[in-house]
Order: structure tokens, then C-alpha cells, then sequence
């Protein structure tokens, strides 16, 4: 006989909602919106990443995330540029500038997060976030 559970989804929804909430303050005192915070989480420190690439990778769509890149170059957070092998395609990285707000960004929001793990032994938080990173 197996032990019923909620489904996935209906174990992971309300968390989801829980670090989004959780979320949501912090990208707004440091300036960003979840898919602004998304791209320069994604930008790793070489600028071979298209802007196509970048969409497919953080799961937006590739005509509306234009709007995010233009915002976020006009801030100085990235840099886009022809590809020197095809000037249709556009380079990504990220400057100093963008490297240091994410930095900050993320160190607040995984503070948030300690506290929100907090609830959980030492073993069963390392077991969690194991298991998250495997799965996902």
C-alpha cells in the first residue's frame, strides 16, 4: 500500500508563491523585474550568449524579452553587440555594473531564503536543496 501525498505541483505551487512574495520586495529595492533579474542571473562572465539563447535558457519569450534587454542596457547592466561571424545576432554580456547588482540582489534574496530554510534541520536542508538541484 503507498502513503497518498499531494501532487508535486501542489506541494511546489504554494512555495513557488511563498519565494515569489518572498522575492518581489527585494527586486524592487534594488531595481529589477523578475525577468531583468532572470537575464543577469543567466549571463555568465563570457559574451557568447544570444539573445535567443538567453530567452530559450530563462523561458521567455524571444520577442518580449527585447524590451527587457533594452532596458537593461540603457541602465549599463549589459552590453549587446553584432556577433563579428553574423551582424543579425546580438552578444550578450554583462558589465561590471550588472555583475555587482545581481551580486547584491542575490545576497538578499538568499538571506531571505535562509530564513525561510531556517525551518529545516541542518541534514534536511542540505537533503532539500540537493534534491531541488536535481531535479530541476
Amino acid at each position: 500500500m503507498t502513503s497518498r501525498r499531494p501532487d508535486l505541483a501542489a506541494m511546489i505551487g504554494p512555495l513557488g508563491r511563498t519565494l515569489l512574495a518572498l522575492e518581489a520586495p527585494i527586486l524592487e529595492a534594488h531595481g529589477l523585474a523578475m525577468w531583468a533579474y532572470a537575464v543577469l542571473l543567466n549571463l555568465d562572465s563570457e559574451p557568447v550568449r544570444t539573445q535567443n539563447a538567453l530567452a530559450d535558457a530563462i523561458g521567455a519569450d524571444k520577442t518580449r524579452i527585447i524590451r527587457i534587454l533594452d532596458d537593461l542596457a540603457a541602465r549599463g547592466l549589459i552590453e549587446r553587440r553584432p556577433d563579428p561571424t553574423d551582424r543579425r545576432v546580438r552578444l550578450l554580456s554583462i558589465t561590471a555594473e550588472g555583475r555587482r547588482l545581481r551580486d547584491a540582489t542575490q545576497t538578499a534574496i538568499q538571506a531571505a531564503e535562509n530564513d525561510l530554510l531556517d525551518r529545516l534541520t541542518p541534514t534536511e536542508r542540505e537533503t532539500f536543496l540537493t534534491i531541488l538541484q536535481k531535479l530541476v
